[in-house]
Formats: C-alpha cells, sequence, structure tokens
C-alpha cells in the first residue's frame, strides 16, 4: 500500500468514533463455527478490530495485522475494554513477509485496498498461510455495489466478483460462495443496502 493510501486511513481512523462499530461483521458471525476451538486466527486489514475482538472472546488465538497506526491504537483499546488479548502488528499487507502455514484461519473483511494484480498475489498469500484443514473467511462489495454508494471502493477493479474468487483459490476447496444484497449498519462508513459477495474455502488435509 502507497504511503500516501496508508496517511488517508491514518486521517479515516483518527476520529473517536469507530468508522466500522465495534459490533463483529455478520458474515463472520455467521460463519466462525467452521473453526476449531482456540484456533490460530490471522485477522488482516483489520481495522479497529471489531472482528479480532469479537474472535479472541470466543477463545481464539487473534493477530490482527493492519497498516494504520491510528486504526491499531483503537482496536487495543477495544481489546482492553472487552477484557481480551489480540496481538496487533502494523504491516503493509503488499510488503509483509507473510508467514506460511501457520493458521488454522485466515480472516478478510473488505479488505479491497489493491487492484487485481495485488488482489492475487495476496490471495495466494492467504491461502499458502492456512494449514491443513485451514480456513478462509472472505466478504467484500460486490460489482452492484457502485449503484449503491454505501461504502466500499469507487472502482470496479477493487470490487469483488463471483466468477474472480472461485477461481482465485486453486489449492482450497470453495464450499460456499454467495452474491446477495443486504441492508448493512456496521459504522458510519459501512451503513445501507449493499452489494456482498462472500467466500468459505477450506485447506487440503
Amino acid at each position: 500500500m502507497s504511503k500516501q493510501n496508508i496517511a488517508q486511513w491514518e486521517e479515516k481512523f483518527s476520529t473517536p468514533e469507530y468508522q466500522f462499530g465495534t459490533a463483529p461483521n455478520a458474515f463472520l458471525v455467521r460463519e466462525a463455527g467452521r473453526l476449531k476451538p482456540g484456533a490460530d486466527v490471522l485477522c488482516i486489514a483489520d481495522g479497529e478490530g471489531r472482528n479480532s475482538t469479537w474472535l479472541a472472546e470466543q477463545g481464539h488465538h487473534v493477530h490482527a495485522v493492519e497498516a494504520a497506526a491510528n486504526a491499531i491504537a483503537k482496536a487495543q483499546a477495544l481489546t482492553a475494554e472487552r477484557g481480551v488479548e489480540v496481538r496487533h502488528e502494523q504491516v503493509d499487507l503488499e510488503e509483509w513477509d507473510w508467514p506460511v502455514g501457520a493458521y488454522d484461519a485466515v480472516v478478510g473483511i473488505f479488505i479491497q485496498f489493491t487492484d487485481p494484480v495485488g488482489r492475487a498475489r495476496m490471495f495466494a498469500q492467504m491461502a499458502a498461510a492456512l494449514r491443513p484443514s485451514g480456513v478462509l473467511l472472505l466478504e467484500g462489495y460486490g460489482p452492484g455495489q457502485l449503484a449503491y454508494g454505501t461504502g466500499g471502493p469507487k472502482s470496479l477493479d477493487h470490487l469483488y466478483a463471483v466468477e474472480e474468487l472461485r477461481s482465485a483459490f486453486p489449492t482450497l476447496t470453495v464450499e460456499l460462495i454467495d452474491e446477495y444484497d443486504v441492508e448493512l449498519d456496521e459504522g458510519p462508513r459501512h451503513r445501507g443496502m449493499s452489494s456482498l459477495v462472500d467466500l468459505v474455502a477450506i485447506a487440503a488435509v
């Protein structure tokens, strides 16, 4: 991620208000039963910590990575308030030396800051980070989001297409892929009717 983009996210996260709320993402809550008890979970581009904090509350061991220091500070405040522990680390995912075979689950919720080339590279790294039978949980905005304009990227090539996701993880087994419209209420930056794409994929045993 460019320094300019990181600076923009720093500014977005600089307010006291949690820009994406403090409640966990609905897709994550629905699918978290797929994780084994006490799983080692990587939450990427975790923002202000709503999802990593919730996973820690469920008893998982969570490593949350994020580029914006302001977001990490708010995430740390949230974990302290909830009385749970999360390992927070400031990283640029496009330059990070991703661990391989280190996690029981990788969670990516609205990680749509990169172009198709960078996204393909990141998807491959996400898959490689999983242990055997590891779970990938991915949610993002679909192409229909441009018409709604209620959050997310303004560029079509930063949005998820079902056809792209079906072929994006050749080493994993896709167990769920779904495209649908829903009313979101996840803080001021994710509010209103939205076009979403969900993916659940499993690493080989």
